[in-house]
């Protein structure tokens, strides 16, 4: 039993190794954009659900990517101030499914087979999510919808979601980052970024290492129908989004998971379906139902699951036509441990990068700000932002003895009751 334990827990350790490093860029990188881009322009930009709209939402998603948590948080958060609700779906679907981080720790674990059919796919599944809510969301629905979220029924990392840590003031995009209140933000954005997705990441890990070590191929191989390639590649978007609803696995800590699953013998479409999913794990169901009320939870849950199984079927046909698809028989699931190579020494430097950021974090008041991160939705009325938190750094002030930019304006976090004023477009 100790050696079973051992096992799975060096698979783990293995694959935490290799992605170490693309995690904190992409989160430094999502940081970088979140210091500078208000939500309150967010919500300018998603007014209804044209294609353009549609397109910028989810790339405004990939920019601010988060936990599945916080980013269905957020996306109800844009609902309440105006956005339009397909275009606030997308901008959920974008900050999960489309981020930098993803696609790197898909390429590093699994090929850059599974990159592109993250980018190519995940447009996919929004385009067939909005023309399912073109013809089926009916009025009453999205009425009831914008009732239930207007009543602010807390749900997890609503206070994350609530905050605004944008850069005030003017000038250009690379002023504002480089000031004093620039890296002060980034490095708040980045520590509650990890701190929201530390958990589901670990649970993925520790879930990944323990059914690679533990699970024999040969029940995959049963499971997924690998023996007949026709019928599994019927079955494989289907039940991949069944698995992770399951799987309680949610935000980047699937991709572990996906590895294991691709090497047990899911198809291609399947895997891809499968860590699309993450938005419909039980959890979030129930979130949804506290959001949104019951009605459109089960709404949300069946046009999610058709435009995750959709863009799984059409990944699995395009790539087929193209001869894309990767053999699963050289693929392996990593278990070699630490080696001095480029990983290593890509990780040495980000997690200095990391200890950079987590030091200006705790020097300028961070602490205040992480125990909000769970709050309700409406927790964050009065508070503006990180004012004042650079008093707490000896060494943050300036010629004239404090820093007067150090502060984030955040009455954009205020959840507003104005989207009454907003009329979606079906």
């Amino acid at each position: 039993m100790v050696g079973a334990v051992a096992h799975a827990l060096k698979i783990t350790g293995s694959m935490t190794w290799e992605i170490t490093w693309a995690l904190i860029l992409g989160f430094a990188l999502s940081a970088v954009v979140q210091a500078v881009v208000r939500k309150g322009t967010i919500v300018r930009l998603l007014g209804d659900d044209r294609p353009r709209t549609l397109a910028v939402a989810s790339l405004l998603g990939a920019a601010s990517s988060s936990c599945s948590y916080a980013a269905v948080a957020l996306a109800r958060s844009l609902f309440r101030k105006g956005a339009n609700f397909t275009a606030a779906m997308a901008f959920q679907f974008g900050s999960t499914n489309l981020v930098l981080e993803l696609g790197v720790i898909l390429w590093l674990l699994m090929g850059w087979q599974f990159t592109l059919a993250e980018f190519i796919g995940g447009p996919i599944m929004i385009a067939v999510l909005a023309l399912l809510f073109r013809r089926f969301l009916s009025t009453r629905l999205l009425s009831e919808a914008r009732d239930q979220a207007d009543r602010g029924v807390a749900g997890s990392m609503e206070g994350h979601a609530a905050m605004d840590m944008s850069v005030a003031g003017e000038g250009s995009f690379l002023k504002r980052l480089l000031s004093r209140a620039g890296f002060t933000s980034v490095s708040h954005v980045f520590v509650m970024e990890w701190a929201a997705i530390l958990r589901d990441l670990v649970i993925g890990l520790l879930v990944a290492g323990a059914i690679a070590a533990w699970v024999p191929d040969s029940f995959w191989e049963h499971f997924f129908l690998s023996g007949h390639p026709v019928l599994a590649g019927i079955w494989g978007p289907l039940v991949g989004p069944l698995v992770a609803v399951l799987s309680f696995v949610c935000s980047i800590g699937n991709a572990p998971l996906a590895l294991v699953l691709w090497k047990g013998g899911i198809s291609f479409g399947g895997v891809t379906s499968f860590i699309f999913a993450d938005l419909i794990i039980l959890p979030i169901l129930n979130i949804y139902k506290k959001y949104y009320g019951k009605r459109a939870a089960w709404f949300l849950l069946w046009t999610f699951f058709i435009a995750m199984a959709g863009a799984g079927y059409a990944v699995e046909l395009l790539f087929n036509l193209f001869g894309w698809i990767p053999d699963r028989d050289g693929m392996t699931v990593m278990s070699e441990g630490v080696h001095w190579n480029y990983t290593t020494f890509l990780n040495i430097a980000f997690l200095v990068l990391a200890a950079v950021l987590l030091v200006r974090f705790f020097r300028t008041g961070g602490m205040a700000m992480m125990r909000m991160m769970g709050g309700g939705p409406d927790d964050m009325a009065g508070h503006e932002g990180h004012g004042g938190h650079d008093s707490h750094d000896s060494h943050g002030h300036d010629g004239h003895g404090h820093d007067s930019h150090d502060s984030h304006d955040s009455h954009d976090s205020h959840d507003s009751h104005d989207s009454h004023e907003h009329h979606d477009h079906h």
